[in-house]
């Protein structure tokens, strides 16, 4: 947070994230999100309005059916990547998991804001979405108290609010990680405005076994991570829920999307980033990109 930031303010942004972490996760008994799963195939659990609206529209577009599914929860606890004990699980293990995965089987009652999922086993996950949620909250704390720029960083999404102070022209420096070199070494700069840049990669969270290399995200089709040649896709937007949303779309369709973004003004443009050192730039109209490392091919598209 740029300007009069006080530490009261800072304070609370970090409690907000602690709040909504308490709702949402997954990773400790207690949440709201627990409670459902808990409940699953048992009754309905009522939540604050904050899950509830979350995780309707979580499971409004895992019926899309285009890689995003937040009912994904049994796979996530059965990979376990990311964790100490993570492992590569049986295909027996898998498919019986698969036949828990179906955000068809999630009810919701507006009346008394309560989540049902029908089957015994079933868990919500939303840590497709959660975190760039969280991210918009924390900037609109900050425009009621009228902050006029910051940066939030919650681990591969990045917000960044009103102009940039450490540049004359406002704009902010958004690098792309390159996937097989060290944090903080850049394949090219993006120059642009206020945004949200969220990115899914295979790089960051992994699972060596049996002389392969697994990475977190989960196709719900098969149980496996999902294979293509992206090594990462990064989404800028206008709001952080919707480049975590697009970065799932974009990076299991492993290619620019003809039409994609079209008609979405608050759809900034993504860069896609291949095993095979190619990057494809993708909008970015209003944007300045600058190659900083030559040896990846790079084209543009709108």
């Amino acid at each position: 947070m740029f300007g009069d930031a006080k530490a009261s303010q800072l304070d609370a942004s970090n409690r907000l994230v602690a709040y909504y972490e308490n709702l949402l996760t997954v990773n400790r008994e207690g949440s709201e999100v627990m409670a459902v799963n808990d409940a699953a195939g048992d009754h309905a659990v009522s939540v604050s309005d904050a899950t509830y609206s979350l995780t309707k529209r979580a499971i409004q577009l895992s019926r899309q059916n285009f890689g995003f599914n937040a009912t994904i929860g049994p796979l996530v606890k059965l990979w376990k990547i990311g964790f100490t004990d993570a492992h590569v699980p049986t295909d027996s293990q898998i498919h019986d998991r698969l036949a828990l995965i179906d955000p068809l089987q999630a009810d919701f009652n507006d009346a008394d804001l309560s989540i049902f999922l029908k089957r015994a086993g079933m868990e919500l996950d939303l840590g497709g979405i959660a975190k760039g949620y969280i991210a918009d909250r924390i900037a609109d704390y900050w425009r009621a108290y009228g902050k006029r720029a910051g940066m939030i960083d919650l681990g591969g999404n990045l917000l960044l609010v009103g102009d940039s102070p450490a540049h004359p022209d406002g704009k902010w420096r958004v690098g792309i990680q390159a996937p097989s070199s060290e944090r903080g070494k850049a394949i090219l700069s993006v120059k642009i405005g206020p945004c949200s840049a969220v990115t899914s990669g295979i790089y960051e969270r992994h699972l060596e076994a049996g002389g392969k290399s697994y990475h977190h995200i989960l196709d719900p089709q098969t149980g496996y991570p999902r294979q293509n040649n992206l090594a990462g896709v990064t989404i800028f937007s206008k709001a952080s829920i919707d480049g975590e949303i697009e970065t799932a779309r974009l990076f299991f369709a492993g290619q620019p999307v003809p039409g994609w973004a079209a008609d979405r003004p608050d759809l900034y443009g993504a860069v896609f980033v291949t095993k095979d050192k190619r990057v494809t730039v993708v909008g970015l109209k209003d944007a300045n990109v600058t190659v900083l490392d030559p040896s990846y091919q790079v084209t543009y598209t709108d």
